[in-house]
């Protein structure tokens, strides 16, 4: 038998490869499908079924490229939508692997259409469930995606699904769920890596609401919503453009890359102590590790990227931005920011300045802006600091209008990574009297502003 899932870090997504006898099926693979490839053609094994849980929000589906390049068949959940691609799953349908049997559930609450699979062994046991976003450790789906005004009767599917179609099929039953700790697609999803019915009936927060009107209490909530959710939807009914191959954007000479800056968006990924000693204008900066959490924010669809990394090997970004919907960026600097330094471009610093001297600062009564751009969960956890404009980051751009000018404004996160973006993009729209805090809550000690 085959079986591994497959990660896509950031997004905190799982996707499924399960075989037996030579054949595989995937279930909710990410774009960039060479994972899949590998993993089955490596162990002998043939793909010949994609399955989707539902249409997903936040990460393009890789059915197309893998049918693409495989033949296999796609089945694909919320047949109430306008799919460009696949067939419709029905509830109750089934495939044979070998030796085993998929049997498709239908699971609404997350989207109407919403569909698990239940996987029996070769003796014809229930053994695993791939419940998409409908059930987590420790949390269940979003139910805000179709607008508040559709909130409760989402909620009022989900709960259905919960304790009509998952829950009894039994404790020793494995959870295999779409996402993991950190997804957007649930406030509150627990580490633990692997998981069960029973250790869900029993731990699971959501699931210890004593009725169905105190359910759709505890979940009817809104979310943050990232703007680059509405491509995912479009995409992911459409299918996206084959990729073939992982694109590979084109090396630029300093020359080149000054040349199309005024057409495109130039995105540094290099960390966050680089970025601020020096930067090209204009630049915005997301760390490596934080394009799966913020592209979808700041990026646009309508514009060229180009793209500042620390090395040549620009596999990692190229593979994070695909799976949010974004084509292959435009170019990249070749040489990085020191063939711009040795070309004589002008480039930009953002002053950078330790907690502590901060704290001295405030002390001596000098007139200080504190940023605070976590979020309200974070001040609530760990506490806000008095006195500061709090501010979450995804929000900076439509609240830049509340951000002072007439003083040095301290961005202030949790370390100092967010905190650049934030500087990037105020300087973007203007601002220059500005400085990122380094070292975040814990290294706080100011006396006249208070951790609260």
């Amino acid at each position: 038998m085959l079986f591994q899932r497959i990660e896509s870090e950031g997004l905190a997504q799982y996707s499924y490869l399960v075989g037996d006898s030579r054949e595989a099926v995937v279930i909710d693979p990410r774009r960039d499908i060479d994972v899949y490839l590998e993993a089955a053609t490596f162990q002998g094994y043939r793909i010949v079924a994609v399955l989707e849980t539902h249409r997903h929000e936040d990460f393009v589906l890789g059915s197309v490229e893998l049918a693409a390049r495989t033949g296999a068949e796609i089945w694909h959940a919320d047949g109430q939508w306008d799919y460009q691609y696949g067939e419709a799953v029905g509830d109750g349908q089934t495939w044979k692997i070998g030796r085993l049997k998929l049997e498709a559930i239908h699971s609404p609450g997350h989207t109407p259409g919403s569909m698990s699979y239940l996987l029996y062994d070769a003796d014809g046991n229930p053994w695993m469930v791939f419940t998409g976003d409908a059930l987590f450790a420790g949390d269940v789906g979003r139910v805000d995606f179709l607008g508040e005004d559709r909130m409760k009767k989402m909620a009022w599917l989900l709960y259905d699904t919960l304790h009509r179609r998952l829950l009894p099929l039994g404790d020793e039953v494995i959870v295999c769920a779409g996402h993991g700790a950190g997804s957007v697609c649930a406030g509150d999803i627990s580490d633990r890596l692997w998981t069960t019915i029973g250790l869900e009936r029993r731990y699971n927060p959501k699931l210890q609401f004593p009725d169905r009107d105190a359910f759709i209490r505890g979940v009817a909530r809104k979310l943050e919503y990232a703007p680059y959710f509405r491509e995912m939807e479009r995409l992911n009914l459409e299918g996206p453009p084959l990729l073939g191959a992982l694109p590979v954007p084109t090396p630029l000479t300093a020359a080149a890359f000054a040349s199309r800056l005024e057409s495109s968006l130039v995105v540094d990924t290099r960390m966050e102590l680089g970025f601020g000693a020096a930067h090209v204008p204009g630049a915005l900066s997301i760390w490596l590790g934080g394009l799966p959490g913020y592209a979808g924010w700041f990026l646009p669809y309508d514009r060229p990227l180009l793209l500042i990394h620390d090395c040549d090997d620009l596999s990692p970004v190229v593979r994070y931005l695909i799976r949010m919907g974004y084509e292959c960026p435009a170019g990249y600097l070749a040489g990085g920011m020191l063939s711009w330094h040795t070309a004589g471009y002008e480039n930009r610093t953002v002053r950078m300045v330790p907690v502590t001297d901060l704290c001295r600062l405030l002390d001596a009564g000098e007139k200080a802006y504190i940023l605070d751009v976590r979020s309200e969960e974070e001040r609530e956890t760990y506490g806000a600091i008095s006195g500061a404009l709090n501010i979450h980051l995804t929000l900076l751009p439509e609240r830049m209008d509340e951000v002072p000018k007439d003083g040095t404004v301290y961005i202030f996160c949790a370390s100092d990574l967010r905190s650049m973006i934030a500087a990037s993009l105020l300087e973007r729209a203007g601002w220059e009297n500005m400085a990122v805090v380094l070292g975040g809550l814990i290294g706080w000690n100011s006396t006249t502003c208070k951790i609260v």
